[in-house]
This record gives C-alpha cells, sequence and structure tokens, in this order.
C-alpha cells in the first residue's frame, strides 16, 4: 500500500531546493510525497561559529528528532553537515549524484592574493587552508544560510568569501567575480545530498534506495570513513576527496592544525571493488605520521 511520503527538511532554500529535488525524483518513480519543513538550531543561532556550539550534527538533529518522533518519514541533507554516526534508528538510504565538490572565493571584481587581506568562512577546514597558504592574511567568521553569506559579504570591508560552489549553483546565485580554489581539498561528501530514513520503516528505505547513485555513495563512503577515524568527536580542520576513473578509487586526506600552520596529507589509488577499507587505512597513515599528536592539540585547543 502507497502511502505520502513526509519529507523533513531545513527551511533555507537551498534545504527546499535540495528537498524538493527528492519529491520530483520520488513523484517521477510515481510515489507521493509532500515537504515538511523545520528550523534547526544552526539556523537560529547566527553569531558563533559552529565549532563553538559544540554540538556534533546542529544542522540534522531537529530532523532527527522529528523523524523518530514519527513527524517526518525521511530527511534530506546536504552530506558534509550530518555526523558520521547517524543516530540509533536512523540509516543512509541514498546518496544522489554528487554535484561539484570544490570550494571556491566569491571576492568584489578583482582578487590579489599579495598583501593584507580580509577573507571570511566559518569553516575550521577552509580557514586553515587559507591560512597554510596565505599566512600573512585575516580570517573572519562567517554565518548564515547561502544569501545571508552572500550579503555580509557586500556590506563588509572583506576581499572575498569561501563558499561551496554547488550550493551556489544550485539556487542560481553563483557570481561572476569568483574564483575556483582548486588546491583546497572539501569537506567530506562536499557536493553531496544524502537521504535517510528510520531502519524500521521499511516503506520509505525501499522506495528512496531507487534513488541512489553508486559512484557518489561509494566516494563519500570513503571520505565519512577517513572523517570518522580522524575525528573522534572532536570538530578539526579534515579535508577529504574520493573520485573514480578507469576502475580505480583515487582519495586525498588533509589534516591541518587550527591556525593552519601544519599541515599533513595523504593520497592513495586502489582499484574499485578493494576499497572498502580506503578511508580507514588513509586515516590511520595519517595519524600514525604525525596525526594523533596534532589531534590531541585540537581537542586541548577546543
Amino acid at each position: 500500500m502507497s502511502k505520502i511520503i513526509r519529507i523533513g527538511t531545513r527551511d533555507s532554500t537551498l534545504a527546499l531546493w535540495q528537498a524538493n529535488t527528492v519529491k520530483s525524483a520520488l513523484e517521477k518513480l510515481g510515489y507521493q510525497a509532500e515537504l515538511v519543513p523545520v528550523k534547526s538550531t544552526g539556523d537560529l543561532i547566527l553569531n558563533q561559529p559552529l565549532y563553538e556550539l559544540g554540538i556534533t550534527g546542529i544542522f540534522t538533529k531537529t530532523l532527527d528528532i522529528a523523524m523518530l518522533n514519527g513527524e517526518v518519514d525521511i530527511a534530506v541533507h546536504s552530506m558534509k553537515d550530518v555526523p558520521t554516526l547517524l543516530p540509533k534508528g536512523i540509516v543512509q538510504t541514498a546518496v544522489l549524484e554528487r554535484a561539484s565538490s570544490e570550494d571556491i572565493l566569491i571576492h568584489k571584481g578583482e582578487f590579489h592574493p599579495d598583501g593584507s587581506c580580509t577573507i571570511a568562512t566559518g569553516s575550521l577546514r577552509r580557514k586553515a587552508q587559507w591560512l597554510n597558504r596565505y599566512p600573512d592574511h585575516k580570517v573572519v567568521g562567517l554565518r548564515g544560510n547561502v544569501n545571508t553569506r552572500l550579503q555580509k559579504l557586500s556590506d563588509n570591508n572583506w576581499q572575498g568569501a569561501i563558499f561551496a560552489r554547488a550550493g551556489l549553483e544550485r539556487i542560481n546565485v553563483l557570481p561572476d567575480e569568483f574564483e575556483s580554489l582548486h588546491w583546497m581539498v572539501p569537506a567530506p561528501a562536499q557536493g553531496a545530498m544524502v537521504v535517510v530514513a528510520l531502519e524500521t520503516d521499511d516503506f520509505s528505505r525501499e522506495v528512496t534506495e531507487k534513488l541512489n547513485h553508486e559512484e557518489s555513495a561509494i566516494c563519500t563512503g570513503v571520505e565519512r570513513e577517513f572523517l570518522n577515524v580522524l575525528e573522534g568527536g572532536c570538530t578539526a580542520p579534515i579535508g577529504a576527496l574520493a573520485t573514480i576513473s578507469d576502475d580505480t578509487v583515487h582519495f586525498q586526506g588533509t589534516l591541518l592544525s587550527l591556525d593552519g600552520k601544519q599541515k599533513l596529507d595523504v593520497k592513495k589509488s586502489i582499484s574499485l571493488g578493494e576499497h572498502l577499507d580506503l578511508g580507514k587505512s588513509s586515516a590511520i597513515e595519517l595519524l600514525n605520521e604525525g596525526g594523533k599528536e596534532l589531534m590531541e592539540e585540537i581537542r586541548k585547543a577546543q
């Protein structure tokens, strides 16, 4: 027997776009669906950097609770916002085909990295990688949804702000003045959307599994395993990217100190099908090459 699938989503423009994308995909398969928007703590508290709030999954927790309370059947998230360990009773059912994973710098017509610059971002990972490359620059905090952050960039005397390209493209607000940051390793699963459901809800699980894009699921799985082994419940400047070409999984991961002065990198390639421990083995390699000490310093600082 069919039912209307209630899709839980944050109520930002980008989150609604993502939820509507899933809704349309389900309707094309012949199912009925409706959106149930809610506000997350991360959307309500905008005067503190995320890493200072000390809440794992700050953008997803409200939807987790709504699902466990039976108020929604599935939830759609930006996958990079989802904790690597899902709450008990909630399972990942689909990763949609990934969009661009790259970070970009939005600037105001011209950007000259030499000299004194102020760059805005609310991400520890972006801040650390930027300071590693440009140690003389100043990095200031930036919070809010995509449109709010673009407005803050316009209103302030900053030279630029760092965004995920995928989010700007999805809601058609990518300005002309931007620079691709090819050297910056993205957040694990950046550019991917994930669907989660209750483990006991066979109907919603089976329906949404039809939306899964296998290559995207494999790559984001490797990246999130790398993150899970490294972080140990601690927020840290961690980047990871896996790609597939010619039946080979290529992986690069990075871990930095909070000030960007220390940087540890790992790169590996392995045949598709033999990749199941790629994220874990890469993280262990990094931990054994100074990562343990670096993570301990980060924990003490926080």
